[in-house]
C-alpha cells in the first residue's frame, strides 16, 4: 500500500529530521491517527520526495525522521495554460485541481476584455493545486501567478516556446491543437473567456506569434477547455 503523501513548502535537503506544520500535523495525528514508528511520504513540490517515520506524534507539532529522499526528474514537456477567470469561482477551482492532476506546469489565470470576474483568491487557488498534486501522488506543484491582463501577457517573452491561442471565431486559419501540436520543451496556450476573445486580441496574440487552433467541433465553457487542451498537450 502506498504511504500517506503530504506536503511541506520549505524541505532543507540536509536535515535528518523536519517538524511539520500544525495544518499536517492534525491530519496525521488526529485524522489519519497515525503513530509513532509509521512511515509517510513529504514532498517539497520542487521534485524532492521524502520518505519519513514519526518520531514523534503531538497532534500539532508532529515530528518524523528522514530516512530516505529522491528527487523526481521534471517533464521533458512543459505546460502552460493562461486561462481567462470566470465568474462562477467554483467553475475555476474544478479546472485547476484537474488541470494539476493532468500534470500542467504552469497556470497563468488572464483578464481579458470580456472577463467578468477580477477578484482572485491566490491562497485558496493555490491550496487547491497543493490538494490536487497530493491526491494525484506528484512531487511537482504547478506554479500559479497573480492574475495578468491579456495585454501585459503579449508583452512577455517566451523564449523556446510554441504558443496557442483556442477560439470560437470563424477567422483565421485555425487548426485542430491536435494536429498543430509538434514536439517543443515548452507549450503555452490562451485560453478565452465566457464570450471569449475580441477580434482584437486574436489578432493582437496572432501578431506575438500566437497560432490559432480549435479544441473540437463543440463551443466549450473555459474551464472545458483549458481540461481540453491541457490533455491534448500533455499527451500528443
Amino acid at each position: 500500500m502506498a504511504l500517506p503523501f503530504f506536503y511541506n513548502e520549505e524541505i532543507n535537503t540536509g536535515l535528518s529530521q523536519l517538524v511539520l506544520n500544525e495544518e499536517t500535523s492534525k491530519h496525521v495525528v488526529q485524522v489519519l491517527r497515525m503513530k509513532v514508528g509509521e512511515r509517510l511520504q513529504i514532498t517539497d513540490g520542487k521534485g524532492n520526495l521524502f520518505t519519513t517515520e514519526i518520531m514523534d506524534d503531538h497532534k500539532k507539532k508532529a515530528a518524523v525522521k528522514i530516512l530516505s529522499s529522491t528527487f523526481v526528474k521534471p517533464s521533458e514537456k512543459k505546460i502552460s495554460i493562461a486561462i481567462s477567470l470566470v465568474k462562477n469561482a467554483s467553475r475555476f477551482e474544478w479546472f485547476l485541481e484537474k488541470a494539476t492532476e493532468i500534470g500542467v506546469n504552469e497556470i497563468i489565470p488572464l483578464l481579458c476584455t470580456r472577463t467578468e470576474k477580477q477578484h482572485f483568491r491566490f491562497e485558496r487557488m493555490n491550496g487547491i493545486l497543493v490538494s490536487a498534486m497530493l491526491q494525484s501522488q506528484q512531487a511537482w506543484l504547478p506554479v500559479l501567478h497573480e492574475p495578468v491582463r491579456f495585454d501585459d501577457l503579449m508583452m512577455r517573452q517566451f523564449d523556446d516556446c510554441k504558443k496557442y491561442i483556442a477560439h470560437c471565431l470563424p477567422t483565421g486559419n485555425k487548426e485542430s491543437l491536435q494536429n498543430n501540436n509538434p514536439p517543443s520543451p515548452h507549450q503555452l496556450i490562451l485560453i478565452g473567456p465566457e464570450g471569449d476573445f475580441t477580434i482584437h486580441e486574436i489578432e493582437q496574440a496572432v501578431q506575438n506569434d500566437f497560432a490559432p487552433v480549435a479544441l473540437g467541433g463543440t463551443r466549450l465553457r473555459t474551464e472545458t477547455a483549458g481540461i481540453v487542451a491541457a490533455t491534448l498537450l500533455r499527451v500528443v
